[in-house]
This record gives C-alpha cells, structure tokens and sequence, in this order.
C-alpha cells in the first residue's frame, strides 16, 4: 500500500493553501488523512516552522482548518499548520460502536476518533497507536515529503481530547517539542474523569502505572527543565469543566513542580470551535513567539 502521501483536495486561505494529504500508514494498519496549511513563503528555500494541532472527540482533521480561522496569523507569522486524524479508522474492531465516546458514531457510523493519543497495549485494540503516529511516524513522513518543512523546530497544541494529547506527548518528548505547548479545554486529568477512565480501561487494562504514563497532571511531577510557559485556555460556561477536563488539578501539579503554567479561564465560554476561534491567535502567536527564538 502507498505510503507516500498523496494530495487529495488543496484550497487557497489568506495567501496560502490548504492541503489535504492520504496515505496508508504503518503505525495504525489504516488510511490516515491530515492536513497541512502552508503559508506564502518568501522564497523557494525557505523552511517553515511547524506547529502540530490535535483535534478531540468526534472530530476528524477537517474540523480545526474549517472552523478555528488559526490560519490567519499563521500566514502572517510564517508558520505551518498540521492536522492529523483523530484515530485509527474502518478497522472494524467489535465495541468500536458501543458509545460515543468510545469508537463509531451511530448517527454517522463512521469512526469519531477517540484515539486519545496513546499506544493502546490490549490485544483488540492493537492498531490504537496514535501516540506513535504523531510522534514518530507523522514527523518523519513530513521530513521525507516536504523539503519546505523544518520538522526539526516543532510545537504542538490541541482541543479536549487534543489538549490531552498535545500537553502528554510535550511531556513525553521535550526535546521534540522543547519550545513551546499550549490547549483549549483539556482532558488534564484522565485518570480521574469519566472519559479518560472508560478509555484507558479499554486501551490499556486497569493498571493505573500504565494510565498515569498518559495523563498529564501524573507526568508534570517526573519532568525537569521545563522552562516555557504552558499556555491553557479554558471556558468557565463549559458543561465538561468539572467532570471531565479538571484544569485546575493539571495547575495545582505544575505549581508543585515548578512548572510555568498560565490557565486563563474565561468568562462566559463554552467547549465549542466558537470559543476556540475566539482565542486561537493568542495561541498562535504564544507559538510564533517561542518557534523563532
């Protein structure tokens, strides 16, 4: 199967394009799409920055390019924008289609990518390795395809389940993503909230050793030297905030650890695209600002 990545739509946005790319992928036994957003570039040789954003629940590479409006800033800014899938997809697996949350979409009977951006260890979910697609297999398929790219200097941020994944994979890998991470409304503390547990229950089994390896108010206490600030933004009118998303616990941890965090709740906000497309310049430019120090 071809994985070399192949352009299947391309859209032109504030003097840019963007670019949405198939191929098959190793890592997950599946077709994967993603998207790139490449700004105008100021000449055939330069190289772009890159900055990763990791959708939540329900969401495929298509929601943030069609309704954040983040490549406005990153056309000024110069930086590339890159939206992978949420989640392996079409595998067939029994239980993909139990709930929502969990699998495949009854109204859609498509897969809705909860992924949660982890390497699932349980035999039946064996393809679940979305952690390894973003880290490892994702950058070097851009590396290898897309001389414009410096895959080298990279930042990451995300939504919901996103945030969950931007925030651990940063944790994980600071020396890949060592400039800068920021999220929107982030399932801060899986092990304690209703998704996050159903998840790991099911991708990982019940040791909690192996939960608290992807849950990122667990791995602020075991990382040293991070020095950039974690920038969150968090709606105070999000129906999630208390039961699932937690902020406040991810803050208390990094308080305790010496971690720059700046959790920005904000006033009247919900979980939806309205409010990220309200804040994602701010993200944008916290990302510009660490990309070309």
């Amino acid at each position: 199967m071809e994985t070399k990545p192949s352009e299947i739509s391309s859209s032109k946005m504030f003097g840019g394009y963007n670019k949405r790319y198939k191929h098959f992928s190793p890592t997950l036994g599946c077709s994967m799409t993603f998207y790139i957003y490449f700004p105008p570039s100021p000449s055939p040789s330069y190289k772009f920055p890159v900055l990763y954003w990791l959708s939540g629940l329900t969401c495929t590479d298509e929601n943030f390019i069609a309704k954040s409006g983040a490549q406005r800033v990153a056309s000024t800014e110069g930086i590339v924008l890159i939206a992978p899938d949420t989640s392996p997809r079409g595998l067939n697996v029994e239980g993909e289609a139990d709930s929502w949350d969990f699998g495949v979409d009854a109204y859609s009977l498509s897969s809705i990518g909860a992924g949660f951006y982890l390497n699932a260890t349980q035999e039946k979910w064996k393809n679940w390795r979305m952690y390894d697609y973003v880290v490892k297999e994702l950058p070097k398929l851009l590396s290898e395809n897309f001389p414009q790219l410096e895959t080298s200097k990279a930042s990451i941020f995300g939504h919901s389940m996103g945030g969950h994944g931007a925030l651990t994979i940063y944790l994980k890998n600071l020396d890949k993503y060592k400039v800068s991470v920021s999220a929107f409304s982030p399932v801060a503390n899986p092990i304690n909230c209703p998704w996050g547990q159903k998840a790991f229950t099911n991708y990982l089994g019940p040791s909690k050793a192996d939960w608290e390896e992807y849950d990122a108010t667990s791995l602020v206490s075991k990382v040293h030297d991070v020095s950039a600030t974690i920038l969150i933004d968090q709606g105070d009118e999000d129906k999630f905030l208390h039961d699932q998303l937690l902020p406040n616990k991810f803050e208390e941890a990094c308080r305790s650890a010496n971690v720059p965090v700046l959790l920005r709740l904000q006033a009247g906000y919900d979980h939806s695209y309205f409010f990220i497309a309200t804040f994602i310049d701010d993200h944008i430019h916290h990302h510009a600002h660490a990309l070309k120090l």
